[in-house]
C-alpha cells in the first residue's frame, strides 16, 4: 500500500491520522504546486488531480481523506478515532461534518477564492473570500461556546477526526492570515 502525498490540509489528515495509530504506509511525494497532480499520468491515478490517494497493493485506490481514513480504521485493532459504540460513532460523525461544514469549508472558501493554485479549478470570486472571512468569527465564536461545556476534545472525551479535522482547518488559517479570536478561549 502506498499514500499519494502534498504538503496540503488534506494529505495531512491521513497522516495525523497515521500518526495517532502509530502507523506507517510509504508516502508517494506529488507536487501540485508544480502541476504533478495535473499530468495524465497523475489523472489516471485520481481523476480530479487531488490528494491523498491512497492506493492498495492490489491496485485499487481510495481517494478523500476521510474515505481513506475510515479503511485503514478497519486496519487498526483498538482505533477510537471514529468512536466507540454507535452513538459515539455518530457523535464523532455529526462533530466531524461540522468541522468540515462549519470551520474548514468557510477557511477553504478563503483559499479556494484567493489562491492563484486554485485559479484553473474554480471561477474565483474575491467578495466571496471575504464573505466567508467575516463568517470565520462567527463561526469560531459558535464553536467556542460549544466547546464551552468542558468537554476534552470536540466530540467529548475521546481525541477523535473531528479534532484532526479541526486541527485541519486551523492550519489552513495560518495560509489565509485568519486569525481565531482572542475571547475564543475553548477554540
Amino acid at each position: 500500500m502506498k499514500l499519494y502525498n502534498f504538503v496540503g490540509p488534506n494529505p495531512w489528515r491521513v497522516r495525523a491520522y497515521l500518526m495517532e495509530m502509530g502507523a506507517e504506509v510509504p508516502l508517494v511525494e506529488v507536487n501540485a504546486l508544480e502541476g504533478a497532480s495535473r499530468t495524465p499520468e497523475f489523472l489516471k491515478i485520481n481523476s480530479l488531480g487531488e490528494l491523498p490517494v491512497l492506493e492498495l497493493d492490489d491496485g485499487r485506490r481510495l481517494t478523500e481523506s476521510i474515505a481513506i481514513c475510515r479503511y485503514l480504521d478497519t486496519l487498526f485493532d483498538g482505533s477510537e478515532l471514529f468512536g466507540t459504540d454507535a452513538y459515539d460513532q455518530a457523535l464523532v460523525e455529526m462533530w466531524n461534518r461540522r468541522m468540515e461544514q462549519q470551520i474548514v469549508g468557510a477557511v477553504g472558501g478563503i483559499a479556494m477564492h484567493t489562491f492563484e493554485f486554485f485559479a484553473e479549478k474554480i471561477e474565483q470570486i474575491p467578495d466571496y473570500a471575504e464573505s466567508q472571512r467575516r463568517a470565520l468569527d462567527k463561526k469560531w465564536r459558535w464553536l467556542d461556546g460549544e466547546l464551552s461545556d468542558g468537554r476534552a476534545f470536540v466530540a467529548g472525551e475521546n481525541f477523535s477526526v473531528a479534532d484532526i479535522t479541526g486541527m485541519m482547518g486551523l492550519r489552513v488559517c495560518g495560509f489565509v492570515e485568519a486569525v481565531v479570536p482572542d475571547d475564543c478561549a475553548h477554540v
